[in-house]
């Protein structure tokens, strides 16, 4: 892991990924207080997801393991309100809680993948297409699914957090795969979870 360093932190109800898009509309004065702030930074900050509680007003529960992203864009409404674009850049590790100054802070860590072997190609494509037949099959019931000609980076690391941010799956199940140490580890559970799910897809499609 890298060196520690200070970070405004966003807790929200969705897991951001490396590389992902993340709009978000602030209006809780804390959190516009941090916009300008950041504005006035490096643009920085950590995004983590809340295990329990809610977005607004404080109290939630937090994960540890989180997203550092960057501003891209920002834009102040009449009315205070702000919307705001931001990019994941790398995974991160809260290394401490510091006590919340107007908005919340910690100490972070980067958290790369942990040293091992390489994802054997056969299997990080049989994942991807795994995927696009589970959001084919989804589509045909009428679900709104993400765009199954996604593309994802070449790079298994990267693109096993891009194929866990387009998988139709619960928030904690992709905090799950977010959290795992290799991309080895992400590559088995994505099938594993992508299997259960073609599971009920196909009973579906039969009775329908």
């Amino acid at each position: 892991m890298g060196e520690v360093r200070r970070l405004p932190m966003f807790p929200l109800g969705t897991v951001l990924m490396p590389s992902g898009f993340l709009p978000l509309h602030l209006f809780e004065e804390r959190y516009r207080r941090m916009i300008v702030d950041l504005l006035e930074g490096d643009r920085e900050f950590g995004v983590v997801l809340i295990r329990r509680g809610s977005e607004v007003g404080g109290g939630d529960e937090r994960c540890d393991i989180g997203t550092r992203a960057r501003v891209l864009e920002a834009r102040e409404a009449p009315d205070g309100r702000w919307s705001v674009a931001a990019v994941g850049l790398e995974r991160l590790c809260v290394h401490r809680w510091l006590p919340d100054d107007l908005y919340p802070w910690a100490e972070v860590r980067s958290m790369p993948d942990a040293p091992g072997p390489p994802v054997a190609e056969v299997a990080y494509q049989r994942v991807v297409g795994s995927l696009r037949k589970l959001l084919a099959g989804l589509a045909e019931l009428g679900e709104p699914v993400a765009e199954m000609m996604f593309e994802v980076a070449d790079d298994p690391g990267l693109g096993t957090f891009q194929l866990a941010a387009l998988a139709p799956i619960a928030v904690h199940d992709r905090q799950r795969l977010f959290e795992c140490g290799r991309a080895t580890e992400r590559v088995v559970l994505l099938e594993e979870m992508l299997g259960e799910a073609q599971e009920v897809v196909d009973i579906r499609l039969r009775g329908s």
